[in-house]
């Protein structure tokens, strides 16, 4: 899993690990570099701020394809998608820049800085606050869709190269803004999206659908949540792949983005 739940909040590892270093790193150069409050602030604020962009923009860089059918989307800051080198590379740019008149601290700074930057790339790599998948397989139920008709999961695999199961709900704003993006993926040749409704009445999900004017060959309902019990998701959306075999490859809790997608269908 990629996500944790702390009380009612659902929190990407890779941000909870970025937050851990950001105050290690902080509270590190406050009392080893000697620098005055104010200078420090400065710099730290600068640091925070640099990094953010340059991590941010050396995703979509790396992404450009997915990217440049939405250019809004990169201006969307708390989505998933951050280059930690490109972060730390612009990092050490500003330090060289905004302390260059102290070049002892400088120094310091420099190697604080990348022994952060380099912790936070291990643990993203390690996720040592990460479960195993506890789904291997796509699991061996029956779903009814949107129309009453049974969908046997495991049958999906037969026809198709690469099957993604979506865990979803009206009341979930994250899953319904990555809505448009699955039902794109559901067009692919060789692609079988599964948008599964977690514990809903039949009501709500048809009128929603709708709504948005969404198609999807396997619209399901899940009334007593076993998919969520299956894959011990943490909360919701929650999304599986499944490879031709049924075998899985990959689980994503959190807001999918397309530049996520693309790399799970190029794969």
């Amino acid at each position: 899993m990629n996500a944790i739940t702390l009380g009612p909040l659902l929190i990407s590892l890779p941000r909870l690990y970025a937050i851990a270093c950001a105050l290690a790193l902080l509270v590190s150069t406050r009392y080893l570099l000697g620098l005055p409050e104010r200078r420090h602030q400065r710099w730290f604020l600068g640091l925070v701020v640099v990094w953010l962009i340059a991590a941010r923009f050396g995703h979509i860089a790396l992404h450009i394809e997915s990217y440049s059918t939405a250019p809004l989307e990169t201006l969307k800051f708390w989505k998933p998608g951050y280059q930690g080198l490109w972060g730390m590379a612009a990092g050490l740019l500003w330090t060289i820049w905004s302390l260059r008149s102290r070049l002892i601290a400088m120094g310091g700074a420099m190697a604080l800085l990348i022994g952060a930057s380099s912790l936070w790339l291990v643990l993203v790599t390690l996720a040592p606050l990460g479960s195993d998948m506890r789904v291997k397989s796509l699991p061996d139920i029956t779903l009814e869709d949107i129309d009453g008709e049974p969908v046997y999961l495991p049958s999906l695999a037969d026809d198709h190269d690469k099957v993604i199961v979506n865990l979803w709900a009206t009341w979930c704003p994250p899953c319904l803004r990555e809505m448009p993006l699955l039902e794109n993926a559901d067009q692919r040749e060789g692609v079988a999206v599964v948008v599964a409704n977690q514990g809903e009445d039949l009501l709500p999900i048809v009128r929603y659908l709708d709504e948005q004017s969404l198609r999807f060959r396997y619209a399901l309902r899940d009334p007593g949540q076993m998919l969520m019990s299956l894959v011990e998701a943490p909360g919701l959306p929650t999304t599986v792949l499944f490879d031709g075999d049924g075998n899985t490859l990959d689980i994503h809790v959190g807001e999918l983005t397309q530049a996520h997608l693309d790399r799970w269908l190029e794969d």
